[in-house]
């Protein structure tokens, strides 16, 4: 999924107006509290160019600190091409409470929402010049602020003129969240460690050294959970690209394969390609997909064990070390998808999930499956570890952690202070639960700045736990709620996989024309696999689409080229065909010959290795029979497996094998002829040359 990014203009700070160094100076005494700050949802046409952006910050992440202050810090955009002049900022607070999620949403995406708003201060602005941005902090005692029971309260700001440009003055919206009395809940925050090679197969050396560089995805990924207690959920695909290129693997590849191995984070595996177990169980799979053997993917000249010494025994005058080659040891599967202490038998598929599909994860797994599941498709908030029906679930906040998925991926500050307003909102309002899982989006572009901070964030409002820890909590009985929508998406998901197994059947039997079918079969395996690894919906269609049109065209990739009509004017010739091979390996295929009548004898069978990438001449014998006339010839190629291989090919051959034999008849005739002839002259030149030589009487 693509994540959109929000881009800024260069923010020149102005300095604070002297009726709020007070209120900077209270702010550091509280600077424990206060330091980390969010911002509001921003005024609906202030995405806009040519707009004014008013965004603010208030409080932890959102969260007001018991006792403290409320420091607010409002920033104006002003992207216009005129000068705002200088104003009044208000800040505001409706001392309703939000009841839920949905009333929660309902306000950040349209502003209303029931009660009174009371003023908490205001200040003075800056003018803010053109393409400029001013921030301005508002300071609101403790006594103003007022104790608060624990709850998520609308909070939004304004500017009192219209800043040159609106009729209405532009306003935004956030929340200001009050923690009660009461123990924080245990959060437990996982991240997806993922990263897709260009052609969906295995991470190529060139991909892995940009990917683990300093500034690399996968770099960022590590650096964004060091020093938290995030757990990670591997592809081991990463892992098996590293290893499948032994010594060939990048300096810098094998130093982050050694750093995830060190990190003291849990982790577990997500099935190969992060493929989605849902869909697998929705089409009836009698097991999980795994990859064919990567063998395929392995130079055993990276795998050659370093040249060690045997020395001779001490008596020997000159003791000279005898060189001894070890043969390469090629690691299996098994080890080459290895994640070091990855804790077994955790799934997190699709939405969609039903009974029938938990009890199929169960017989799929060694032991019973733990499936992390979204808070949607649970009936009742029960807390983040589930038992329902007797199977294993980790439920998932999923309204925060969507919000937080998107934190993670903004690189600009205060749209990802935004973001985890948001997200710690909704952990708020989940209500009473002995813990909460929050589980951040797939995402291969996210920087390790915004992981960090977002990871970190939730333990403002609570108490972050490791994923060992709470998977071995005792679970509380759960219902799940599946949607119609949800149910159908799932078996569309899986109706097209039957149709990629379909596919991969299909060139399981073509690829018995290659020496190792796994050069071909091993890599589209890992494709399907990533394909079913895809979230969205729309997309997931869209790429099977294309999958299947490439699988259609790999299929088509050898055959017969169209012949041109033949001319056979003798009675035994070889007649040219031509193989082509758009595969970039060697093909051993059989051409099969069959004329439409008797007339002309071709050899049924002629095998024939096609080179790769190439177009093969084979030379079919022929010989023509008694009769002329023009007849067909059929070619088609097999497999040596019997598998009809591309497409037939017919060609019209015209056949003259008579005109040989009427041919030396004719020369034969002209030849007697000549004779004749010749012999005929000789002897009238003889009885002239005589009668010449007679004397006349």
């Amino acid at each position: 999924m693509i994540i959109p990014r929000f881009g800024r203009r260069t923010r020149a700070k102005r300095g604070a107006r002297g009726a709020v160094v007070f209120a900077l100076a209270v702010a550091l005494v509280s600077a424990p509290f206060l330091s980390p700050v969010t911002p509001a949802t921003a005024a609906e046409d202030a995405v806009e160019d040519g707009t004014v952006e008013l965004s603010f910050t208030a409080g932890v992440h959102g969260v007001s600190q018991p006792g403290s202050p409320l420091l607010t810090t409002v920033t104006i955009d002003n992207g216009t091409d005129e000068e705002i002049p200088a104003d009044q900022i208000s800040v505001e607070l409706n001392r309703t409470a939000l009841a839920d999620g949905a009333a929660l949403t309902a306000w950040l995406d349209t502003g209303e929402t029931p009660g009174p708003f009371t003023p908490l201060g205001s200040e003075e602005t800056d003018a803010v010049p053109a393409s400029d941005t001013s921030t301005t902090p508002v300071l609101t005692p403790v006594g103003l602020l007022g104790a608060l029971p624990a709850g998520v309260y609308p909070m939004r700001v304004s500017l009192a003129a219209d800043a040159g440009r609106d009729a209405t003055p532009p306003t935004a919206q956030s929340v200001l969240i009050v923690q009660g009395d009461t123990a924080a809940a245990q959060v437990t925050v996982l991240v997806p460690v993922t990263a897709t090679p260009a052609d969906d197969g295995l991470l190529t050396a060139e991909e892995l050294t940009a990917l683990t560089a300093p500034d690399g995805a996968l770099t960022a990924q590590l650096d964004g959970v060091a020093g938290t207690s995030a757990a990670l959920a591997v592809d081991p695909l990463i892992p098996a690209a590293i290893r499948a290129l032994g010594t060939a693997a990048p300096t810098s590849a094998r130093d982050w394969l050694n750093r995830l191995e060190m990190l003291p984070n849990d982790r577990f595996a997500l099935q190969a390609g992060d493929a989605d177990a849902t869909t697998q169980s929705r089409a009836g799979l009698p097991e999980l997909l795994t990859p064919l053997p990567l063998a395929s993917y392995l130079d055993p000249t990276n795998f050659v064990a370093d040249e060690t010494p045997t020395p001779t025994p001490a008596s020997s005058a000159s003791p000279t070390p005898t060189p001894t080659t070890t043969d390469p040891v090629l690691p299996t599967d098994a080890e080459l998808m290895s994640i070091e202490r990855a804790s077994p038998d955790v799934l997190w598929p699709t939405a969609g999930v039903d009974t029938a599909d938990l009890a199929r994860f169960n017989e799929w797994m060694s032991a019973d499956a733990t499936t992390i599941i979204p808070s949607t498709s649970i009936a009742a908030s029960t807390g983040a570890v589930v038992d329902i029906d007797g199977n294993r679930g980790l439920v998932m906040d999923a309204a925060a952690s969507a919000a937080f998925s998107s934190a993670a991926a903004q690189t600009d500050d205060e749209t990802r202070e935004q973001h985890i307003a948001e997200g710690i909102a909704h952990l708020a309002l989940t209500g009473p639960a002995p813990s909460l899982l929050v589980g951040l989006d797939r995402n291969e572009a996210r920087t390790a700045d915004a992981l960090r901070e977002t990871i970190l964030s939730v333990s403002s409002i609570a108490d972050t736990t490791e994923f060992s820890t709470l998977r071995a909590t005792k679970p509380q009985s759960a219902t799940l709620r599946v949607s119609d929508s949800e149910a159908a998406a799932a078996s569309d998901r899986a109706a097209l996989l039957k149709t990629l197994l379909a596919d991969e059947a299909r060139l399981t039997e073509f690829a018995t024309i290659l020496d190792d079918p796994l050069v071909l079969l091993s890599p589209e395996r890992l494709r399907m696999l990533r394909l079913l690894g895809e979230r969205d919906a729309a997309a997931y269609t869209d790429e099977v689409a294309t999958h299947r049109v490439a699988t259609s065209v790999t299929l088509d990739a050898v055959g017969v080229q169209e012949p041109s009509p033949i001319q056979l004017f003798t009675s035994a010739a070889p007649m040219p065909v031509w193989v082509r091979n758009d595969l970039p390996w060697p093909v051993n295929v059989q051409l099969t010959a069959d004329p439409s009548d008797a007339r002309l004898d071709v050899q049924p069978t002629t095998p024939v290795v096609a080179l790769p990438a190439s177009n093969t001449r084979v030379k079919v014998p022929v010989e023509a029979r008694v009769g002329s006339g023009s007849l067909t010839v059929d070619f088609s190629l097999s497999s040596p497996t019997g598998v009809q291989i591309g497409k037939d090919q017919s060609a019209t051959v015209t056949v003259r094998a008579e005109w040989e034999s009427i041919g030396l008849v004719i020369l034969g005739g002209i030849i007697a002829l000549l004779l004749v002839l010749g012999i005929v002259r000789t002897v009238v030149r003889r009885r002239r040359n005589r009668a010449d030589a007679t004397p006349s009487a």
